[in-house]
C-alpha cells in the first residue's frame, strides 16, 4: 500500500465540490416538491444529508474514491451546504420557506379540501385514519386540519 496514494486527491478537488453541490441541490429540490408527506419528523434537508453523507462516506472508506481526501471533500461539501442553509433559512424567512412547505389545509370547518388531498394523493380513508388517531371520526368535528412540512397531520377541533 502506498501512503501518498491514500492522501493525494486523483481528481480535481473544484470537480468534487461541483458533484457535491449538484448531487444536493437535485435531492433537495426532488425531496421539497414530490417527496414530503413521506420523509416522516426528521426534515426533509436532514435526511438528505444522512443520506448522501452515507453515500459519500461509503465511497470513501470502501476505496471507491482513490484518495480519502477525494472523500472528505465531498463529504465537507454536503456539511457545508447543510450548515449553510440551515443557517440561512433560520435568518431568512423567504429561505425557510423555500425549504420547508407550508402547512396544506386538509379539512376545514368540517369539509373536506379536495384539491389538497388530490395534490398530495391522500386517501379520504387514509385522512380519516389520521383524523381517528387524534380522536376525532367525524369530519364536522373538525375546525382545520393541516398536512404539516414534517407530513404529519395537525388537526384544530371545533369548539
Amino acid at each position: 500500500m502506498n501512503l501518498a496514494d491514500l492522501f493525494f486527491p486523483d481528481q480535481p478537488l473544484l470537480e468534487m465540490v461541483i458533484r457535491g453541490s449538484a448531487i444536493y441541490w437535485f435531492l433537495l429540490i426532488v425531496f421539497r416538491f414530490v417527496l414530503r408527506r413521506d420523509i416522516g419528523s426528521m426534515s426533509m434537508a436532514d435526511l438528505l444529508f444522512i443520506v448522501l453523507v452515507a453515500d459519500a462516506s461509503s465511497s470513501a472508506m470502501q476505496g471507491e474514491y482513490k484518495s480519502i481526501t477525494n472523500g472528505l471533500a465531498l463529504l465537507g461539501t454536503l456539511i457545508g451546504w447543510n450548515y449553510l442553509l440551515d443557517a440561512l433559512a433560520y435568518r431568512y424567512e423567504p429561505i425557510s420557506k423555500l425549504l420547508e412547505p407550508p402547512a396544506e389545509p386538509l379539512v376545514r370547518h368540517g369539509k373536506l379540501v379536495t384539491r389538497t388531498l388530490r395534490k398530495e394523493r391522500i386517501s379520504v380513508d387514509e385522512l380519516m385514519a389520521k383524523l381517528r388517531e387524534h380522536g376525532i371520526d367525524d369530519l364536522g368535528l373538525v375546525r382545520i386540519a393541516r398536512l404539516e412540512s414534517d407530513g404529519k397531520v395537525s388537526v384544530i377541533r371545533n369548539q
